[in-house]
C-alpha cells in the first residue's frame, strides 16, 4: 500500500499570482499573514504579492524575521506576531525558507502542544491542519509549496531537523516563473541542482513505486534541459525550472529521500551553507555509493539526462553515464567540486552522526553506516 498527498490546488505560469486575491475571497479569508525574508522585501519580490493584496482590499500583515535556515526562535516569533495579527490564512513568499517558517508557524496555531517546534521533528503526531496556508515560491528548487516536509535549525543543538507532516501541505500553490526572474545566478543553480537531488533521490529511494517514477523521470528531463538556460537568464529556462522542481516535489514529498539530504543538512546547520550547493556537491560521489542498490535506474536517469546511445551500454556503463551528466551539470552552472573549503576536518565525526540521525537517510537505496558515511564527507574533502 502507498499514500500519496498533493495539494488541493495549484496555479501555474506567468501572471499566476492574481490568483491569490480569487482564492483568499473565494475561501472567505479575512486577513493574511504575509510570511517573507528581508531579501525578498528588499529587492521587491515580495511587493508584487502585496500589490496584488492591496488592489483587492485584502488585509494582511507582513513578517519577515525569517533565516535562510529558519531556526526555532524564528518560528516561535512567528506564532507570536501570527497571534497578534488576527490573520486567518498564511501568504508564504519565498524559498523553502520562508514556506517552512510558515508551515511550523501554521502547525503550532492550530497544534500549540507542539509551541516548542522540537517536538515537531520526525513525523508529529499533530492532530489538526494547520492555518491554510497560500506558497508562492520565488525559487526553483526546494518545491516546498507541494511537499509535506519543511525543515527548521536548532540553532542550541546545531543540527536541522527535517519534520514530515500531512497536517502542514500548503492548500494552495501559486508557482508563477515571474517571482523567481529576480533570482541571482548562484542561487538560481544552487535551487535547481536541489531539485535534481529531489528527483534523482526520489527515483532510486526504497519507497519508490510507479507514480512517484512518473514524477520524479519527467523531473530529471525537464530540469537537465532547463537550468543552464535558467542560469543564463533564458525565460524559457526559468519556466522549465518552475515546472520541473514542483514535478519532482510531488514525487519526493511522497516518498522520502536518501544521504544526499542527510549529508546536505548538517553543512547547512554547522556552516550555514546553502542547501542546494551541499547536495550538489554531494550528489555525484553519492550516486557512485549507491550504484549498486539501484538496479537498472540510472540507465533511466542517464536518457532523461539527455545522454546519446543509453541502450547500448553495459550497466556499468550507464550507471558512469548518469553520474557524469550530473557532474557536467553541475560543473557547466559553476557549482564547487568538492568540500574542501567547507568543512572542517574537526568537525567530520559531528557531521557524519547528523548526517546517520537524519530522518532521509533509512531511505537510501544502500544500507549505511556511521563509518561509510564518514568515509564519503573525507573523499569529498
Amino acid at each position: 500500500m502507498a499514500r500519496f498527498v498533493l495539494n488541493e490546488t495549484s496555479y501555474h505560469g506567468k501572471g499566476a499570482i492574481a490568483e491569490i486575491a480569487t482564492e483568499i475571497k473565494a475561501r472567505a479569508f479575512k486577513k493574511a499573514f504575509v510570511c517573507s525574508d528581508p531579501d525578498l522585501i528588499k529587492f521587491g519580490v515580495t511587493a508584487k504579492v502585496t500589490a496584488v493584496l492591496d488592489a483587492a482590499e485584502i488585509d494582511y500583515t507582513v513578517f519577515s524575521e525569517i533565516k535562510p535556515n529558519p531556526t526555532i526562535e524564528n518560528v516561535q516569533s512567528g506564532v507570536a506576531a501570527f497571534k497578534a495579527s488576527g490573520a486567518d490564512c498564511i501568504v508564504a513568499i519565498g524559498g523553502g525558507s520562508s514556506i517552512d517558517t510558515a508551515k511550523a508557524i501554521g502547525i503550532i496555531i492550530t497544534n500549540p502542544e507542539f509551541a516548542d517546534v522540537r517536538s515537531l521533528e520526525g513525523v508529529a503526531p499533530t492532530k489538526n491542519k494547520c492555518v491554510p496556508i497560500i506558497a508562492v515560491p520565488t525559487t526553483a528548487g526546494t518545491a516546498a509549496e507541494v511537499t509535506i516536509n519543511y525543515v527548521i535549525t536548532d540553532a542550541e543543538k546545531n543540527r536541522k531537523m527535517v519534520c514530515v507532516d500531512v497536517h502542514d501541505i500548503p492548500v494552495v500553490a501559486v508557482v508563477d516563473p515571474d517571482m523567481m526572474a529576480t533570482m541571482p545566478k548562484g542561487l538560481t543553480a544552487a535551487t535547481g541542482m536541489d531539485a535534481l537531488t529531489h528527483a534523482i533521490e526520489g527515483y532510486i529511494t526504497k519507497g519508490a513505486w510507479a507514480m512517484s517514477d512518473m514524477f520524479h523521470l519527467k523531473a530529471i528531463e525537464m530540469i537537465a534541459a532547463s537550468l543552464r538556460g535558467a542560469v543564463n537568464g533564458c525565460p524559457e529556462g526559468r519556466e522549465g525550472m518552475a515546472l520541473g522542481q514542483y514535478i519532482a516535489g510531488m514525487g519526493f514529498s511522497n516518498v522520502g529521500l536518501g544521504i544526499v539530504h542527510s549529508m546536505a543538512h548538517p553543512l547547512g546547520a554547522v556552516y550555514d551553507t546553502p542547501h542546494g550547493v551541499a547536495n550538489a556537491i554531494i550528489l555525484p560521489t553519492v550516486m557512485e555509493y549507491n550504484a549498486p542498490a539501484t538496479g537498472e535506474k540510472y540507465r533511466d536517469i542517464a536518457k532523461a539526462m539527455g545522454v546519446e546511445g543509453v541502450d547500448a551500454m553495459t550497466i556499468d556503463e550507464a550507471r558512469k553515464a548518469a553520474i557524469d551528466a550530473v557532474k557536467q551539470l553541475s560543473l557547466d552552472v559553476g557549482i564547487p567540486a568538492d568540500l574542501k573549503d567547507i568543512v572542517k576536518p574537526e568537525d567530520v565525526d559531528f557531521l557524519s552522526q547528523s548526517a546517520y540521525d537524519d530522518a532521509c537517510r533509512p531511505g537510501n537505496p544502500r544500507d549505511t553506516s556511521f563509518e561509510e558515511i564518514k568515509a564519503l564527507y573525507l573523499s569529498l574533502m
